[in-house]
């Protein structure tokens, strides 16, 4: 009993510095590959003009559908990205605080929280997502599996807009890396085009890795 009450305490200990040290100890996305994979899968996209934005509308990736019993994508991230979140009955959230890693905010209102597309759903359209069907499209929107959403300030998601990485990145520049193999992750996994000067921008990105 001792040693495990021991054990207990150094896990505890151990956590609390993890804490103090390296900030936040919160929930994020999925974990996305390391630099060096994210490096070669970069590689391996398709780099090409932008594509028209002729035909775009948010109203083509169905989103927020439901996940989970009452909860929708967006109440599920939300969840998922907060501290200490509590909800009701229908998945709003009652209590909580959100840590917006772009611009290293905390949010304490759901309501001030918005739920971004690393890769813009204008930006997927203009990369290859106009010749999808609305189904894989709505997968796209409400993809839980990769790092496709994240809980960060309205601020800072509408600053960025459909801005790929060479037109706009989180002004918390620690979070370039992670930001860079996400956006890659993304790209590789739904096969979409780049620009050159986005393909730049990425790999500036990984070289803070």
């Amino acid at each position: 009993m001792r040693r495990t009450t021991a054990l207990v305490t150094t896990v505890a200990a151990a956590a609390t510095a993890w804490t103090l040290s390296a900030g936040p100890a919160l929930a994020y996305p999925p974990t996305p590959p390391s630099a060096s994979t994210a490096a070669t899968q970069l590689a391996s996209l398709t780099v090409k003009t932008e594509g028209s934005s002729d035909g775009y509308s948010r109203d083509k990736f169905p989103h927020w559908i439901n996940q989970s019993g009452t909860c929708d994508t967006r109440e599920e991230v939300l969840k998922r990205d907060g501290s200490g979140v509590t909800v009701d009955s229908s998945c709003q959230p009652t209590a909580g605080r959100w840590y917006s890693v772009y611009d290293s905010t905390w949010v304490n209102d759901s309501s001030d929280v918005d739920i971004d597309h690393i890769v813009p759903l204008s930006e997927a359209w203009k990369s290859g997502a106009s010749a999808w069907t609305t189904a894989k499209r709505q997968e796209f929107a409400n993809n839980l599996t990769i790092s496709q959403l994240i809980a960060v300030t309205a601020s800072s998601n509408r600053s960025k807009g459909d801005k790929d990485p060479s037109e706009w990145k989180p002004p918390n520049a620690s979070v370039h890396c992670i930001y860079a193999r996400e956006w890659i992750w993304v790209k590789y996994t739904y096969k979409l085009s780049l620009q050159s000067a986005e393909k730049t921008a990425l790999t500036q990105m990984l070289g803070t890795c």
